[in-house]
């Protein structure tokens, strides 16, 4: 199957970056590919307000996101800000298209390098996968990467390829750390993982917040880069199998070999 993750640059305006939703999957859909990732915050860039933008799942822009998939034939996924009831939004993956209709709520919450996701965004508490074609999808994002645990276990739930949703927080090494983590977790996993980043929008935007620094890849079951972006916006196309996930777990065993019986014991330290 046919994939494109289409690195762009958002602004903090929903209605200009629902434009580019809809130039950049039609050009997926021109190429060929069946399912177009677009990174976390497409709706809007992080740096500003969250709350006022945010809109429910059946809100005009997720509307928008549809009926642009409608238009194009393929599954689209993108990230936005839903009311989450408590004041806070939810950091939402919509995930729409031919035969999907899903969304997933990111679980991890970046209070790291200085920042406190927490304080807007709240939590969500359950993994996704989607099922396009024949690929079984999973769905993360961003600090979501860091946690391995959480790919083994969409892994477990049937995943051939797992996405990752960023807006990834520029700064010394950064760049090295999201290209590395995304062939780690495709390492974890023996599966893929497609990992789509916001591009760099220029220092002064990138000071507001985690507004992407690029670098957006596919990385094979064993690890390697099949196709990697700069830093600049552009569309990446990759073609993915699942015979060949199935044929990475078979030899490198990772998922079969996993147990969650064994007792680790750890020895009192002793002066």
């Amino acid at each position: 199957m046919r994939i494109a993750l289409a690195q762009v640059s958002t602004g903090p305006d929903p209605s200009a970056n629902l434009t580019l939703v809809e130039d950049y999957a039609q050009r997926a859909a021109d190429s060929g590919a069946r399912l177009v990732l677009f990174p976390e915050a497409t709706m809007c860039r992080f740096g500003v307000p969250l709350k006022p933008i945010a809109e429910p799942l059946d809100g005009p822009w997720s509307s928008g996101v549809r009926a642009i998939a409608e238009r194009t034939g393929v599954v689209v996924v993108a990230g936005m800000f839903c009311p989450s009831g408590d004041g806070r939004v939810t950091n939402t993956l919509i995930a729409t298209g031919p035969g999907v209709d899903a969304h997933y709520d990111k679980i991890y919450l970046y209070d790291a390098f200085g920042y406190a996701e927490s304080r807007t965004v709240a939590p969500g508490s359950e993994p996704v996968v989607i099922t396009v074609g024949d690929v079984v999808v999973g769905l993360t994002t961003c600090y979501d990467i860091r946690f391995p645990e959480l790919y083994v276990e969409l892994a477990r739930r049937g995943a051939h390829l797992i996405t990752v949703h960023a807006s990834w927080g520029a700064g010394p090494g950064k760049l090295d750390q999201w290209t590395l983590l995304a062939r780690a977790r495709a390492l974890d996993t023996a599966g893929y993982v497609a990992a789509v980043d916001q591009a760099y929008p220029g220092s002064e935007i990138a000071a507001s917040g985690p507004t992407g620094v690029g670098g957006s890849l596919v990385a094979s079951p064993t690890g390697s880069a099949l196709v990697s972006a700069g830093d600049e916006p552009g569309l990446l196309i990759a073609d993915v199998d699942p015979d060949a996930v199935d044929e990475a777990r078979k030899s490198i065993g990772v998922l079969r070999n996993r147990t969650d019986s064994v007792q680790w014991s750890r020895a009192e330290s002793r002066q």
